[in-house]
């Protein structure tokens, strides 16, 4: 059911990114004339770059308790080459390779060895097909093939396992300077094979910053007219997004383990005021959202992700003048439910949220943005609404998501 939500979400992110661009293409308002365009970046030829990024890991255990898995952070590498087929569209390739840290670890009681099972090192080489959203920045769709080794050690044991699987993804890429541009990315990964003898067939959630140099580039390609965008004012806008839970639980005060994992998909809402102040962009916000992302629970139930909402400040500079890269923090609040036979016990919990993204304008009154949020919520003692004793078992939710959408800016 997932894979349905995760093509459905990826097909329709694209389709919004296409036919918004027709729309700022060809619908601008005479009171507001199109920034005068100029000879463009090429985005044809070879590229290199680097970067990081977050994520989360999920493994499917098969041995009854559920998915284990943890978050953590990669390094990255990567070489490509792009080609323009027409004005805006464009068809490329990539390679890439991590190092990171993403995994779970348990902690054993009375001052026992911890395990941890991390994503050690990996590659994907894939493709992608992009739109030129206005005259500086590209939204694009991407898939491909994805190799990972995986490391488990603890108690003075190490195993290396070597998985490949696929990987499916999309993000936007916008041009800084005459050779150089910056992107964000969200890819979903899935895998195959065994680790530590177990059969886990883990999936990945992660989002991508990276700096590309781009040969030739300079000024050579054809004139795009972008929008002429004032950043200030308040707006409305919706999203869609996906990502992966991470539950770090407790049992008996004694073992620890981060954590329980779960994906899925999730919409908000949102409405908030951002202010130009020339070469950079501050704003409040506040969302609501409802979510499907589930954490398997005991082989029987399982822990969700059910409701919040948040109150989030931003900043942001302006990387070109129809393009904003920021980075925002705030108070989240969230509703969890978790399911088992018969029972159904839901709690509310306070926390916080950071993250960044970046938004262009596709007309003189709407933005199309992608964006990366880790929220952490307080934890919660929840043996006594699943009719256990008390302090049998503790969770603190988190999660690593990723979302695409659309705002309209009032004048």
């Amino acid at each position: 059911m997932f894979r349905t939500f995760r093509m459905a979400l990826l097909g329709g992110a694209s389709a919004i990114i296409l036919v918004s661009a027709s729309y700022a293409a060809d619908m601008v308002e005479p009171a507001q004339a199109p920034q005068p365009a100029a000879a463009g970046m090429n985005w044809s030829g070879f590229y290199v770059g680097v970067g990081g990024g977050f994520g989360a890991v999920g493994y499917n255990t098969g041995i009854g308790f559920g998915n284990i898995g943890g978050g953590g952070v990669f390094g990255e590498l990567t070489a490509g080459y792009d080609q323009m087929l027409t004005e805006r569209l464009l068809l490329g390739g990539f390679i890439d390779t991590h190092l990171g840290t993403i995994g779970p670890e348990l902690k054993a009681a009375f001052g026992g060895p911890s395990e941890k099972i991390i994503n050690n090192y990996g590659f994907d080489v894939g493709a992608r097909l992009g739109y030129l959203l206005n005259g500086s920045t590209l939204g694009y769709v991407l898939g491909g093939y994805t190799w990972q080794q995986i490391k488990a050690s603890g108690g003075g044991v190490s195993e290396h396992e070597n998985l490949d699987g696929y990987m499916l993804g999309l993000g936007m890429e916008t041009a800084i300077s005459n050779n150089w541009s910056i992107k964000t990315e969200y890819r979903y990964g899935r895998y195959s094979g065994d680790v530590a003898g177990e059969e886990l067939k883990p999936s990945t959630h992660t989002f991508h910053i990276a700096a590309n140099y781009r040969f030739g580039a300079n000024g050579t390609a054809p004139a795009i007219a972008s929008p002429a965008y004032d950043w200030s004012g308040f707006y409305l806008g919706a999203s869609v997004g996906a990502g992966e839970a991470v539950n770090d639980t407790t049992l008996a005060g004694a073992f620890n383990l981060n954590g329980l994992t779960g994906d899925g998909i999730f919409g908000e809402l949102n409405a908030g005021y951002d202010h130009d102040f020339g070469n950079f962009v501050a704003g409040l916000m506040v969302d609501g959202n409802y979510s499907d992302i589930k954490t398997d629970f005991l082989g029987v139930g399982h822990l969700k992700s059910d409701y919040g909402f948040d109150i989030l400040g931003r900043i942001g500079m302006k990387v070109n003048p129809s393009t904003l890269a920021y980075v925002l923090g705030g108070y989240s609040w969230g509703h969890f439910k978790a399911e088992l036979p018969g029972i159904s016990y839901g709690w509310g919990s306070s926390g916080y949220s950071v993250g960044g993204g970046l938004e262009t304008a596709i007309s003189t009154n709407t933005t199309l943005g992608i964006e990366y949020r880790y929220a952490q919520f307080s934890d919660k003692d929840i043996s006594s609404g699943l009719g256990a004793p008390p302090g049998l078992l503790k969770v603190e939710p988190s999660s690593h998501t990723v979302r695409v959408g659309l705002k309209y800016k009032f004048n």
